[in-house]
């Protein structure tokens, strides 16, 4: 009688282990076996971390195995059972991998597809075909598109994260890491101490100081001590948290009506202002977008106010970048005067911290929650409708939104709720938040997620012309590997353009991104179908690299790029590709570690071992 051995491996995450009972079918091409319980007995079975192994004794030969059904009946109380993968060894000693990664809740059947990635379009058996259908379908009726608030990107269909599949939810450890983090922030910022200041006017500096006295490294107190100077405050534009403001300046702006005599002491070149324009030092930072948005209203006795700045900047002779003038409003008049270096030393300081608080919450709200938040869930969302996981791109971008949906869940239900965290602390809390994200939408196009064309488009591509701006360099490097590594992938399952122009299923992921996600706005110019494999390797890219990279520029780290430890790709060629992929992310990390020695301002937000793999935080 022919046996076959099944080996099931259960998650490490806690809880994920089950007392329930669990049955496993094994479906052929030629026959399929009886449903079997997976059973030792006086053995503690599908314990957290365990790799059991059964068998499973058949009359004849299955054939080839296409399927694995599993099924969980309760034995005591509902228990959630998480399945990394089942092994199945056939009898002639074949070993075939079923990957699941995926929680098993209530009495429910899951049907395994073996690793290997398949187009629809390969697809030969008519059971092949229908498991794709059925489990789109199955997907489409709860990862469901909503509008959270008008003019955003579309959500997931959920109002909390206990409303979302259990398997985009956080698992038990990172929803503790989720709540542990949340409180050290608060230990750390002394939030809970200092709350009422961020709804008062602060009494002096000291009051500013204080809130960081806890946050310890070196950096942060070279920034500390230089905060106030005038080359931390340029720096901050080429290598800070939010380092995509900065543009080259080509003309001044008649709304900036700076002269050349108002400025001519901060020029070291004996050139005047219009010279340096022509010349390609002068830039701009044109916080527009704010105009207009309103301040946090949500304290009556509190007034809130919001500026909407232009800064002028200035690369000096040692390549620094410099302010050059301030004007906090777009309109100019009277009351609205252009502040300067030259100006009283407080004077100049605060019109410089206008700017600050600007950039601050055009960060915060355009820079991180939209452009890489929000657009990630967009990817999330649509893969998860229109991708099966039997897909090689379903399997390539998998990891690279793990956890996004969960977060930005909580953000919705947490954050930037109605008196959430943002109403409390932010001065564009109330609802100026959410302008903020409807104006930036009318601007957000495809192109702009396309790195080196993002700096191209700001006039910051020369490396010659702007020396030390690290997120462009590093940026562009690990755009290049990570391109690099997509064309790898998509070689192996792509032939030709016309493979790609037959797969129904990538087609109709990509329209779901741009109809539904962007609500085809016709100025976003996200693409409803891709034509080459070269549109398709720039798709994917831009995909992992805003999950990742771009994420990790404007946020921090915590789980690595390159690192993929549940393993939906069984193929060899594949784990080849990623073993490159990996290879070529530590020579960077190596590069970006030795630039940075002896450096007091290190810039490693883009050094590839501190590039989380997914928007998870």
């Amino acid at each position: 009688m022919p046996s076959y051995t099944v080996t099931v491996a259960t998650g490490n995450q806690w809880f994920a282990g089950t007392d329930d009972y669990i049955y496993i079918t094994l479906v052929g091409t030629e026959g399929c076996s009886d449903k079997t319980l997976l059973d030792k007995p006086l053995y503690n079975d599908f314990e957290r971390g365990a790799v059991d192994s059964y068998d499973v004794n058949v009359g004849e030969s299955l054939g080839e195995i296409e399927l694995v059904k599993i099924e969980k009946k309760k034995y005591w109380v509902q228990d959630d059972w998480y399945c990394r993968y089942i092994t199945v060894k056939t009898p002639a000693g074949d070993y075939v991998e079923f990957p699941c990664f995926r929680w098993l809740v209530d009495d429910k059947e899951v049907a395994l597809r073996d690793g290997k990635a398949r187009l629809p379009q390969n697809e030969k058996t008519s059971l092949g075909k229908q498991h794709r259908r059925k489990e789109l379908e199955t997907r489409q009726k709860i990862y469901r598109w909503k509008e959270w608030h008008p003019g955003f990107p579309m959500s997931i269909d959920a109002n909390a994260h206990k409303e979302l599949p259990r398997d985009i939810q956080f698992d038990s450890e990172k929803g503790v890491d989720f709540v542990l983090n949340y409180s050290k922030a608060i230990e750390n910022l002394y939030v809970n101490q200092f709350m009422h200041m961020f709804q008062s006017s602060w009494g002096d500096f000291g009051d500013f100081e204080r809130i960081f006295v806890r946050i310890k490294n070196t950096i942060s107190e070279y920034v500390m001590e230089h905060w106030k100077e005038d080359f931390m405050f340029g720096y901050q534009f080429l290598n800070g948290c939010n380092p995509v403001t900065m543009q080259k300046c080509t003309k001044i702006p008649d709304k900036l009506p700076v002269t050349s005599d108002m400025v001519q002491d901060c020029l070291e070149r004996e050139l005047t202002l219009e010279e340096e324009v022509k010349a390609g030092n002068i830039y701009i930072a044109d916080y527009d977008i704010m105009e207009d948005v309103s301040p946090n209203a949500t304290d009556p006795c509190t007034m809130q106010y919001l500026a909407a700045p232009v800064c002028l900047l200035y690369k000096n002779t040692q390549n620094k970048i410099m302010p050059l003038a301030v004007q906090l409003h777009q309109t100019p008049g009277e009351d609205n005067p252009i502040f300067l270096p030259s100006d009283d030393k407080y004077d100049w300081l605060l019109a410089k911290m206008w700017v600050r608080s600007a950039d601050f919450h055009v960060h915060q709200t355009v820079t991180h929650l939209l452009r890489t938040h929000l657009i990630s869930e967009v990817f999330g969302i649509a893969m998860f409708r229109q991708l099966p996981a039997v897909h090689p791109v379903y399997k390539l971008i998998l990891p690279h939104i793990r956890f996004t949906i969960a977060i930005n869940t909580k953000a919705r239900e947490q954050l930037i709720c109605e008196c959430g965290l943002f109403d409390k602390a932010n001065g564009t809390g109330g609802g100026g938040h959410v302008q903020l994200v409807q104006k930036a939408m009318k601007k957000f196009t495809y192109k702009s997620l396309i790195f080196p064309e993002s700096i191209k488009s700001r006039g910051l591509e020369s490396q010659e012309d702007l020396p030390y701006y690290y997120y462009r360099d590093d940026g562009n490097k690990v755009w290049e590997l990570v391109k690099s590594f997509v064309k790898d992938v998509v070689g192996i399952y792509y032939d030709s353009d016309e493979t790609l122009q037959k797969d129904v299923e990538i087609q109709a992921f990509v329209k779901d991104v741009c109809s539904f996600g962007m609500q085809d706005l016709d100025y976003c110019e996200f693409p409803k179908s891709l034509k080459t494999r070269e549109e398709l390797t720039e798709y994917l890219t831009i995909v992992i690299f805003t999950t990742s990279a771009q994420h990790a520029a404007v946020n921090f780290g915590q789980l690595f790029l390159g690192m993929y430890p549940d393993e939906h790709f069984t193929e060899k060629p594949v784990k080849m590709a990623m073993e490159t992929f990996r290879k070529k992310l530590s020579e960077l990390s190596r590069e970006i570690k030795a630039r940075n020695e002896g450096k007091k301002l290190p810039y490693y937000y883009l050094s590839p071992d501190r590039i989380p793999n997914s928007v998870a935080v």
